[in-house]
């Protein structure tokens, strides 16, 4: 009988990745044809072929659909993807590092801090990186913002739940502010892409972003796979993890670096999209355990594929309309926080 739980888990994992894995190549194509123009699944699918070099399939046979599917469809898929899996795995490791389900980039400010940090080269017109000047700078804001909820959130050598979410809503507002200002400060041009990161949004995404974010997103994945095996031992207690010889301190501001490294790479060209982060990592601990060698990839696919998900209703749902995803994830996520808080009170902020 002992033996036969880790088998299980081994093997609702190994159906975990398949089933997830599977999704994400099905929705991919069903989704790159879903629009104004529509493109059945067997050109879509056909074009696919063609680009590997393959005659596969059925090329589309609207004039604009090849152009369509890789100029516009497919770019604002793969950040789709990039963005969910980055946004799924940060929340992983702050849930890990911080020891409570709560924690989440945008519940407890992050992702604000990322905006507000973006929003400044938007305003200010910042350029000494070229296209990597938004990223950046929504790192280096993202990780003070981590730093500063860590630090101000611990009492004690601990972090209780309440002192996080307060933290975070303190957080929150003081980046909200500096957004604002932003905005006040801002020409009519910046204050509409302001009010973007405010609102969350794929819409008007380019091959150039995706080559922007996908090696943040990469970097903070194999980061995130490197520190697992110490999360899972640090989730036991900082007394149980030193007696092993991890640094304590040391994992945590590493994983405090990979989160606000995953938090840019998201918030650089989509905004702020929340709650993806809580709700995705709560789901997969449920399903396979507490983990993180099987929690952070896993997420990172759920992720993808949660996200991938609500792009595909955000800018179908309305006809001629592009629906702020920020919007959907929060309508989904809010109310699952609430639940979620009141669970962890009734368990004095113990794990699903």
């Amino acid at each position: 009988m002992v033996g036969a739980l880790p088998r299980r888990r081994t093997g609702r994992a190994t159906a975990l990745f398949i089933g997830l894995s599977i999704a994400i190549v099905l929705l991919t194509i069903y989704a790159a044809g879903r629009g104004q123009l529509a493109v059945p699944a067997g050109e879509v699918f056909g074009s696919i072929m063609h680009r590997l070099g393959l005659d596969i399939g059925t090329m589309p046979q609207h004039p604009q659909g090849d152009n369509t599917l890789w100029n516009v469809r497919f770019p604002r898929i793969a950040l789709a993807l990039l963005v969910g899996a980055a946004l799924a795995t940060a929340g992983a490791l702050m849930q890990g590092i911080f020891g409570n389900p709560l924690a989440e980039p945008s519940v407890v400010g992050v992702s604000t801090g990322a905006a507000f940090a973006a929003a400044i080269v938007i305003v200010f017109q910042i350029q000494f990186m070229g296209s990597w000047s938004v990223a950046v700078f929504a790192f280096v804001g993202g990780l003070i913002t981590t730093l500063a909820v860590y630090f101000l959130s611990r009492a004690d050598g601990r972090t209780e739940v309440v002192t996080l979410v307060l933290t975070g809503i303190a957080v929150n507002a003081v980046c909200s502010a500096g957004l604002a200002l932003m905005i006040f400060l801002g020409d009519t041009a910046a204050r509409e892409q302001i009010v973007f990161w405010q609102l969350g949004s794929l819409n008007g995404s380019r091959w150039e972003h995706v080559v922007v974010v996908a090696p943040l997103v990469v970097v903070g994945l194999i980061g995130s796979m490197v520190l697992a095996r110490k999360l899972d031992v640090l989730s036991l207690g900082d007394r149980a993890a030193r007696h092993v010889g991890i640094d304590v301190e040391r994992l945590r501001l590493g994983a405090i670096v990979l989160v606000a490294l995953l938090t840019a790479a998201a918030v650089a060209f989509a905004g702020i999209i929340a709650f993806v982060g809580l709700v995705v990592p709560h789901l997969i601990r449920m399903v396979v355990g507490p983990g993180h060698r099987v929690l952070v990839p896993a997420s990172a696919l759920a992720g993808a594929l949660l996200l991938l998900g609500a792009d595909l209703i955000a800018r179908t749902a309305m006809t001629g309309a592009d629906l702020p995803i920020g919007m959907l994830t929060s309508l989904v996520g809010g109310p699952f926080f609430f639940w979620l808080l009141r669970r962890t009170r009734k368990t004095a902020g113990g794990w699903a």
